[in-house]
């Protein structure tokens, strides 16, 4: 498939996607899992999708079931998704375990990549040592990575930074989340930075309002918890952050993901230029039915982005991190 496209071809999508969706979200589970079977190679499908849940999140959302998912990605053109647990009381209304993600994935590894995670808070004996012999359990069922790491802890927390050492030493990349209730950092990211120095080994993977807020030099805290719309200012933490330490990635999901890209659409469109190498696409699709502002983003807002650009945040990113590719 041909990732560049040309303008008509995305007015011919935009048009017609929402009756697409409805009538692959009208198949059968049956016929998604053979199709899911019968792939030998890496799925068609312009995006890899960085981050995704199954089952009920939260109590204001519907339960999302593992072909329902894969019927949204095949009308948005989602050749492969990553699927996160859930595992800290302050993540979520519900717990999303490891080992729901890893049973319900099972019978389409091809196109639904599970993660595993543990709360730093947990009871285990053995200190490092026995942190990786829990987290070796979920990598031999088929874990590529750890997250969301979400809990209601400082970032830097002696806990947390045990949970960045076992992932470095299986080569786990490891997606957080930064907000003032889970993963706590301040203006600059000086916790992050810590975990980064200390853990060159690790792979992070930001997402969320506190990391995405960084994107420009004049976050505040209480910027941690939002979603600012005004204009980037230059000097922002994970610039600065990204020139110093190559163990750094960015989710694109969710509404901070977006509006840091949309709220100053020049400036989101260099700063993908200059760190196409280190960015993820990204959705957070938790439920049926969700509002996606990713596609719209790329595919009407952002359609001068070099194909090589695109293509390396749409799905070569993904891959390459995850050693699918």
């Amino acid at each position: 498939m041909s990732f560049a496209r040309g303008i008509s071809r995305r007015a011919f999508h935009g048009q017609f996607v929402s009756a697409i969706a409805a009538t692959a979200l009208a198949g059968s589970g049956a016929g998604v899992r053979a199709q899911s079977q019968s792939a030998k190679d890496s799925p068609a499908g312009d995006y890899v999708d960085m981050h995704t849940h199954l089952g009920q999140t939260w109590n204001t959302t519907q339960p999302l079931s593992a072909e329902e998912l894969l019927r949204w990605m095949d009308a948005r053109r989602v050749a492969q998704a990553v699927v996160l647990p859930l595992m800290s009381p302050e993540s979520s209304s519900y717990l999303i375990t490891a080992d729901y993600v890893l049973a319900e994935t099972r019978p389409f590894r091809d196109r639904l990549i599970p993660f595993c995670s543990v709360d730093p808070r947990t009871s285990y004996t053995g200190g490092l040592k026995g942190l990786v012999a829990m987290l070796k359990k979920y990598v031999e069922a088929g874990a590529k990575g750890f997250g969301e790491h979400k809990p209601g802890l400082t970032f830097d927390d002696p806990r947390s930074m045990l949970i960045y050492a076992a992932c470095a030493e299986l080569k786990l990349p490891l997606l957080f989340h930064i907000d003032n209730l889970r993963n706590m950092d301040q203006p600059g990211l000086p916790g992050l930075e810590k975990a980064l120095k200390e853990h060159p080994g690790c792979n992070f993977i930001g997402h969320g309002p506190g990391w995405w807020a960084s994107i420009s030099g004049d976050v505040t805290q209480n910027n941690f918890q939002g979603y600012p719309k005004s204009k980037v200012a230059p000097g922002g933490a994970i610039d600065a952050l990204m020139d110093k330490y190559s163990n750094l990635f960015g989710d694109l999901s969710a509404g901070s993901g977006a509006g840091a890209i949309s709220r100053d659409l020049e400036f989101g469109r260099q700063f993908l230029i200059r760190r196409q190498d280190r960015i993820l696409f990204g959705t957070d699709f938790l439920a049926p039915a969700q509002a996606v502002p990713q596609f719209e983003l790329f595919e009407q807002r952002l359609t001068d982005l070099p194909a090589d650009v695109q293509a390396k945040i749409y799905r070569h990113n993904a891959r390459h991190l995850l050693g699918l590719a």
